[in-house]
This record gives structure tokens, sequence and C-alpha cells, in this order.
């Protein structure tokens, strides 16, 4: 059974099938399949879960009250918000917002209303207000489409850009008309930018340089490299819970995608994921988007042709959906974990139920220790071998391989 409501202008398409919970349509669909213009390039949570923000494709971001339902819908009580930016929305952007161990800690509190900032391909940053629908504040100084933007977990106000013009700038939206931080060192075109739970590293990653940079949040320098051996094309990034595994997505058009989980502190790759044989000589398959969960050990990663879920404690893959949309971009959790939305080439979002699957407590122990100290502090700890392994993550598996449904089952 499928039930479409119309929700000024968007469908929404609640269905049933296991693991779909509903898909939000656009209103004005591709003129033609492949056309530029349509594309849904990035899909966001608010922290507290409450809004949904979709760049739908032609200048336009979409809010939406969270959780969708039919009732609200019906009675037209759903908090739906159309912002024109006039330009095509690469990135979206919550803030301000708080990791779950900063929030637990009581570190920071979160008292600055809630903004959400979109990155467009005029290099323009515009900072919107939620709760109004209203402009606040347009960011200038990048002079290429901005890819990616990030608040820093801390519930402060301080969002780092990442843009084609090969640099990342952080701007402090605390203080009116204050100048960014720009961070320069890349020959390439920034993708994406992920910043650690404890908001101390930047790490971000260039469309075709095989190297990942980490960059200090404390003092605005450039850190390290995490490089690879061979040529590739970088995609995304994004920190686990605790801040102590860094994933990468990358690609290459011939050999297929790659999953790799480094230390950022030691700079060793830890373990890696990849394409099956069959699917990496299909140039038409790329992986696009990662992201882990707020809750748990779970990496969700986004190729054209599905979306998979890997539960790295357990070393299994707790989900694998066929999308069936043209390619799929885009990823993002909803903050309590139970939710994940998949964005789509021709402006289509899903929302996929996500397996509830409860952290051992060992696992809970190593976040906690692990957001606070660095693998070279856990290495002098006068520890058995095994407890070390564990808490460095030496114990995950080197290499896994994932079979496609459509060849290899």
């Amino acid at each position: 059974m499928k039930l479409k409501l119309l929700l000024h202008h968007v469908s929404l398409i609640v269905t049933e099938p296991h693991d779909l919970i509903a898909e939000l349509k656009p209103a004005h669909p591709p003129r033609l399949y492949g056309s530029a213009g349509c594309e849904t390039w990035s899909v966001r949570f608010s922290p507290d879960g409450s809004y949904f923000a979709w760049s739908m494709g032609y200048g336009f971001v979409k809010l939406l009250s969270w959780p969708l339902t039919s009732k609200d819908a019906e009675a037209g009580r759903s908090e739906e918000k159309t912002l024109n930016c006039g330009q095509t929305v690469w990135a979206l952007a919550f803030g301000p917002s708080m990791s779950t161990r900063v929030d637990a800690l009581h570190q920071n509190r979160c008292d600055h209303e809630l903004l959400l900032a979109i990155g467009l391909n005029n290099g323009v940053i515009q900072v919107w207000v939620v709760s109004t629908g209203n402009l606040r504040v347009t960011l200038t100084g990048h002079q290429a489409p901005v890819r990616d933007l990030v608040f820093t977990p801390n519930g402060s106000l301080t969002l780092v850009s990442a843009s084609r013009d090969k640099t990342l700038r952080i701007w402090d939206l605390a203080k009116k008309g204050a100048s960014p931080h720009v961070l320069r060192g890349p020959d390439y075109w920034v993708f994406r930018c992920s910043i650690s739970p404890d908001s101390s590293v930047i790490a971000s990653v260039c469309n075709l340089d095989s190297k990942v940079y980490l960059w200090s949040l404390r003092s605005y320098t450039f850190m390290r490299h995490l490089t690879y051996d061979h040529e590739r094309t970088m995609a995304s990034c994004d920190f686990s819970q605790d801040g102590a595994l860094l994933a990468i997505a990358s690609y290459h058009s011939t050999t297929g995608w790659w999953l790799d989980l480094w230390d950022p502190y030691t700079a060793d790759l830890l373990t890696r994921v990849e394409d099956c044989e069959v699917c990496a000589y299909r140039s038409d398959n790329l992986l696009t988007s990662l992201s882990f969960s707020p809750v748990g050990l779970l990496l969700a990663f986004k190729d054209y042709r599905a979306l998979r879920i890997w539960d790295v404690e357990r070393d299994k893959l707790v989900a694998d959906t066929d999308h069936n949309r043209a390619g799929g971009v885009c990823c993002a959790f909803h903050p309590d974990g139970g939710v994940i939305a998949t964005g789509c080439r021709d402006g289509h979002v899903k929302f996929w139920r996500v397996p509830r699957l409860v952290p051992s407590l060992k696992h809970l122990c190593r976040i906690a220790l692990r957001f606070s100290i660095s693998t070279y502090q856990v290495e002098a700890l006068p520890l058995p071998k095994k407890i070390l392994e564990y808490l460095t993550y030496r114990d995950i598996p080197k290499q896994k391989i994932v079979y496609c449904k459509e060849h290899c089952r």
C-alpha cells in the first residue's frame, strides 16, 4: 500500500517495506534524465531531531518538521518552510550542535537559536533562522562553490566550510562581521570536511588528491597527512563517536571504491572495506557518501546502487538496501540513530529504518575513554595486550569485501 499526500507541492509517500519508511518526491522532476539542477546534494537532520532539511534542487531548500506523519500533513500542521537560495545548493548544516559526549558531560550549554547554514554554487554561505525562515546573515569570501559545511560539535557558533577554491574557512557566527580563518594548502578542490567530537581536529578530503588533510581547530594550522599509495578520487570523511576512528570514502573509475578506517592520531590504516571484483569494473558505481551513527559503532555508506550499514564492532552488514533510484549522492543519520535519510540525483529523498542494536558495555567504556585520551596515551597504559588492541581498535579485521546482490549472490 502507498499513500500519497501533498505537502505544499512536495509529495510524501508513506511506504510499507520493512526498511523503507517514507519517500519525498520533488515538486519539479528533472527536465531530462541526467540533466543538472534537480539533484539533492545534501540532507540533514537538526541536532535535536525536530527538523529535516532537504536541498530539493533548482536553488530551493525545504525545511520540514520531523517526524513526517500523514496526520500532520492532513491537518496542515506540518511546519514546512521553503527557502529560495537563488543558486544551486551543495551543502547544509544545522547549528549549533553538540556531540553526544559533550552533551553528556555538560561541557557547554547550547543557548543559541537554531540556524541552518547553506553552501551555494557562487561561493556564498547563507545562514537562516530555522524558527522564522528568515535570512540571518550572508557570508562571502569563497571564490568557488561551497561543497561542505559543518558546525563544531561543542555548542558554539563556529562553522567550517569547504570549497572548490581549495580552501577551508572557519567562521565565528557569534561575532558579527568577524573575518574567517582561512586554511590553505591543497592543490585540488576541497570536497568534504568533518570535525572530531571534541572539536579539536578538522579532517578534509580533496577530489583528486590521494591524501587526507588533518588540521588543528585550536591553532588553525596543518597537522599531518593520511597518505594513499595509489591514485583515487576522495569522496567523503567522518569521525566516529569517540573521535578515535576516521572513515574515508574513495573510488577509482576503473578499479572500484574503498572505505578505509584510519587512526587519526597515529596515521595508521586499520581496516579496508572494498567493492566486490565484479562491480569494481563498473564505472557507474561510485562511493559517494558515508556517515557514522551517533549511536553505537554503525557506519553507513552509500554508492550509486545501494545503502549499506556496517556494524564495525560485530564486523557484519546489518543493512544492504537497493536504492532503485538515479544515483544516490548523500546520507545522514537522525540524532537518535533510528533513521537514515538518503538523497539522489533525481531530487528524491528516502528515509530508511536503521536496525536497533544495543552497543556492548565494553564498547561504551571504550567510547568514554577514547573521547578523552589519544592512542598514544592508551598505549602507555599498563594494560594487557588484548585490552590495548581493543581500546585502540586494532582488533578490527584488516579487510572486508562487500558483495553485491545483483551479481554475487
